[in-house]
């Protein structure tokens, strides 16, 4: 098991420095906080998370949270290219790291639930 501590980027008050002295804490969970809703996780964006946390000492544990269009929840016409950019995120993340966790976390209020699913990407073999 990995001891890991969620950082919302660089404009978070917690630093990779401060994380870093947590005892027993190696791993980062994170996201790319300031891409729009429904775009694609760009694989340069992903990678330069990973340096940023790899230079401070971490590992990039889990990437949490690829926010959902709200047009592939309602079935809109337009869910399509939203869906194909879904996807390309989750490819992004497999190709950053080889092998990762992704975690989508969805807490409906009227339901005072929350469910989490977490995907092991595992790279094909060569």
């Amino acid at each position: 098991m990995q001891m890991t501590f969620r950082w919302y980027g660089a404009n978070d008050a917690v630093t990779l420095a401060n994380i870093k002295q947590i005892p027993g804490v190696t791993g980062i969970v994170s996201a790319l906080y300031d891409v729009p809703v429904g775009e694609a996780w760009p694989l340069a964006r992903l990678r330069q998370l990973k340096d940023e946390i790899e230079n401070a000492g971490l590992q990039l544990s889990v990437i949490e949270s690829i926010p959902v269009h709200e047009d592939i929840k309602l079935g809109r016409p337009s869910r399509d290219r939203f869906i194909d950019n879904y996807c390309r995120s989750i490819q992004n993340m497999m190709i950053r790291r080889g092998r990762s966790s992704a975690c989508r976390v969805s807490s409906p209020a009227k339901k005072h639930c929350s469910e989490c699913l977490i995907w092991s990407i595992i790279p094909p073999t060569a």
